[in-house]
C-alpha cells in the first residue's frame, strides 16, 4: 500500500527543487526517480591537487535519497552521498559521507541543497567534529581565505521577486 504521505512530500521536493534549480546559475538538479536525485554544483569549492596542493576547482557532485521511512526516522549517512570529485578538500566531507550538520526526520530537499552548497562554498564547516582532521586543521589556520565563493546559489532578483509575491498574498 503506498504512503499518501511520503507521496505527497516527495511531490512537494520534486517541485520545489526544480523551483530552486530554475532559478539558480550554479545548480543543476536532476531527480532520477521520486527519492533519487543528483545535484550538481557549478560554483567555486576547494580540493586537493595530485601533488597535495589545495586548489579551486568549479565543479561538484551529491547524491541525495529519501527513504521510505525519511518522514519518521533520519538516517544522515543514507540521505546524502559524495560523488565527486572525490579529492574534495573540507573538514566534513570524506567521500562518500557529508556531515551537513544537525538534520531531523523530513528535511527537506532544498535544505540540504543549501547546506550542500554552503558546504562546498565554505561558507560552512566544523573543525570540532570533522571528517577530515587534515582540512580541519588547514581551514583553523586559513579562515580569512572563506568564504571562497560568495555568490548566492539563488539569482537575487528572482529571490527578491519571489519575498515581493509573498508579501503580496
Amino acid at each position: 500500500m503506498p504512503d499518501k504521505i511520503l507521496e505527497s512530500f516527495l511531490e512537494r521536493q520534486f517541485d520545489e527543487g526544480m523551483s530552486l534549480a530554475a532559478a539558480s546559475d550554479s545548480l543543476k538538479l536532476a531527480a532520477l526517480d521520486a527519492q533519487h536525485y543528483l545535484a550538481a554544483f557549478e560554483c567555486k569549492g576547494l580540493v586537493m591537487g595530485p601533488g597535495g596542493e589545495i586548489q579551486p576547482s568549479d565543479h561538484f557532485e551529491a547524491g541525495i535519497y529519501f527513504a521510505p521511512n525519511h518522514l519518521r526516522r533520519l538516517d544522515p549517512p543514507s540521505v546524502v552521498t559524495w560523488i565527486g570529485p572525490l579529492n574534495i578538500w573540507h573538514p566534513n566531507v570524506r567521500p562518500p559521507y557529508v556531515c551537513l550538520g544537525h538534520m531531523t526526520a523530513g528535511v527537506g530537499l532544498v535544505e540540504i541543497i543549501y547546506q550542500l552548497h554552503e558546504i562546498i562554498t565554505w561558507r560552512r564547516f566544523t573543525a570540532h567534529d570533522a571528517l577530515n582532521w587534515d582540512a580541519a586543521t588547514w581551514a583553523n589556520r586559513n579562515r580569512h581565505l572563506f568564504p571562497v565563493d560568495d555568490r548566492p546559489l539563488k539569482r537575487r532578483g528572482l529571490a527578491l521577486t519571489f519575498r515581493e509575491k509573498e508579501a503580496e498574498a
